[in-house]
């Protein structure tokens, strides 16, 4: 009989470590995509052939199950045969995880003993916490009471905008609204035509009246006229008027612009180290719409270090160039946000937080 076995401690409680140990799903994603076997109950089949120390994929079948404490799968590797136990225990930092294989028929050669063994601990403590620190994230309510994703983490105004500058920005916009209204009113007087108002007949004051004065001129003594014209008469014949003949029509109201919206207000982000571990760490990025309307463009590119990779990126599309790793999503809300998580491999033993993060050319906080 041979036997293979690690143990590893887990800041995770019981519960949690049982689903990512029975869950096909998550089971794949720590240690080997697993397939269910058609017409018989608790057997998979696991894609073990590609792994170090294994040479063919593994038939199992659960043959004792203690929920969230005991679980053996008897296991067919073309032929070989042996015992998987996996035990977890309860402990003040979370729990332990012992995972132990003996064979029962057949052996395991020299080399594959070493690598699979060696698989089995990288599996145990590098894969398998980072799913779990990854469904512990999932679990987290960012609420507090009925304030909203923001109540948490809250949000930031856009950088170098204070309180009283917006309440200025806001006087001026009135402002501007104001002196447009005005602007269009005085316009509209302008263009309206005087109403023509007949001339008064001159009071009686014993004087003659105009008939009369035009039956009587030759007795009347006759005016020497001016040998110089009159100032008005000179200047209305001698220098051209400075208004134009034809002057085109004053604008209407309604032509008279409207003042220019407001600018949107920027997104803003805020970076997170969720959680850290030997060879990687997990990363949260929380995407906030300060502004009155919902913003549908936005992206957030972060960039890593070199020799790290992205894994289970939650919250928002993504797509790798290099070490840059920019991510998309859906609309966010006026006054919103969008919580993107992200697990990253390290292949260094110390695990190390993102070089840069951005959301619209403006770096995110927190980093």
């Amino acid at each position: 009989m041979i036997e293979i076995g690690a143990q590893v401690d887990l800041s995770h409680p019981p519960d949690r470590v049982w689903r990512a140990l029975t869950d096909r799903k998550l089971l794949g994603r720590w240690f080997a995509e697993a397939d269910t076997v058609e017409g018989v109950a608790d057997r998979l089949l696991l894609h073990t052939a590609e792994l170090p120390g294994f040479e063919a994929n593994v038939e199992v079948e659960v043959t004792e199950r203690q929920e969230a404490a005991l679980l053996v799968l008897a296991c067919d590797e073309a032929g070989r045969l042996s015992e998987l136990t996996c035990a977890v225990t309860a402990t003040s930092q979370g729990c332990r995880l012992e995972v132990r294989e003996v064979t029962t028929h057949g052996a395991w050669s020299a080399d594959q003993h070493d690598p699979r063994e060696q698989q089995l601990r990288q599996a145990l403590t590098v894969r398998l916490p980072a799913i779990l620190d990854w469904l512990a994230f999932q679990q987290v309510d960012l609420r507090r009471a009925d304030g909203g994703m923001t109540a948490e983490l809250p949000l930031i105004g856009a950088p170098g905008t204070s309180g009283r500058t917006r309440r200025r920005r806001r006087t001026l916009v009135a402002a501007l609204v104001t002196g447009a209204a005005l602007l269009a009113g005085t316009a509209a007087w302008i263009t309206v035509p005087p109403e023509s108002t007949p001339t008064a007949a001159p009071a009686s004051t014993g004087s003659p009246s105009p008939s009369v004065l035009a039956g009587t001129t030759a007795a009347a003594p006759t005016a020497t006229p001016s040998a110089r014209p009159s100032r008005s008469t000179a200047s209305a014949s001698t220098r051209p008027s400075r208004t134009p003949s034809a002057q085109p029509p004053s604008p209407p109201a309604s032509a008279v612009p409207p003042p220019p919206p407001a600018p949107p207000v920027p997104m803003v982000a805020r970076y997170e180290t969720d959680s850290s571990r030997l060879f990687g760490y997990t990363g949260a990025v929380v995407v906030g719409n300060p502004g009155g309307v919902p913003v549908a463009d936005w992206a957030v590119v972060v960039t890593l270090g070199e020799g790290t990779t992205v894994d289970d990126v939650d919250g928002a599309n993504w797509r790798q160039d290099g070490r840059a790793i920019t991510f998309t999503g859906a609309a966010v809300a006026a006054g919103g946000s969008q919580t993107i998580s992200f697990d990253v491999r390290d292949s260094r033993p110390k695990a190390r937080e993102p070089e840069s993060c951005t959301i619209g050319g403006q770096p995110c906080a927190g980093l």
